[in-house]
């Protein structure tokens, strides 16, 4: 099982910025089903950027996918190096179910090679 944290809003939606999100919402996901393990709240403001950064970080609880609408490159860099894949929605609002179905038959088809990394941990 592979865990992805999305940042959303409304935790139907993938609609929020990594580091402006207040609630993040982790699920468990393999080829037969997904369910939510857990919402965490990251609402806690820190004024360096740098303490910001490093607590939403700790929020996702060591994902194996970050799934936002907007990252940027520090942060980015940052949650690659604590081993989570960072990645950005399609668009605007998409749906959270979607993507976890997007993601069983990418697991259950062909992955690709950045997926499989994760699937060998």
């Amino acid at each position: 099982m592979i865990k992805i944290a999305f940042a959303s809003k409304d935790g139907k939606h993938v609609n929020e910025h990594f580091g402006w999100c207040e609630k993040f919402y982790i699920y468990g996901v393999n080829e037969d089903s997904y369910d939510l393990l857990k919402e965490v709240d990251s609402s806690q403001k820190h004024e360096a950027e740098i303490d910001k950064l490093e607590y939403k970080i700790e929020c996702i609880d060591n994902s194996d996918i970050l799934y936002v609408t907007r990252i940027g490159p520090k942060a980015a860099n940052m949650v690659k190096y604590a081993g989570t894949y960072p990645m950005k929605s399609a668009s605007e609002n998409e749906k959270i179910e979607d993507v976890l179905k997007s993601m069983q038959k990418l697991i259950s088809d062909n992955p690709p090679l950045w997926l499989k990394r994760i699937l060998l941990k």
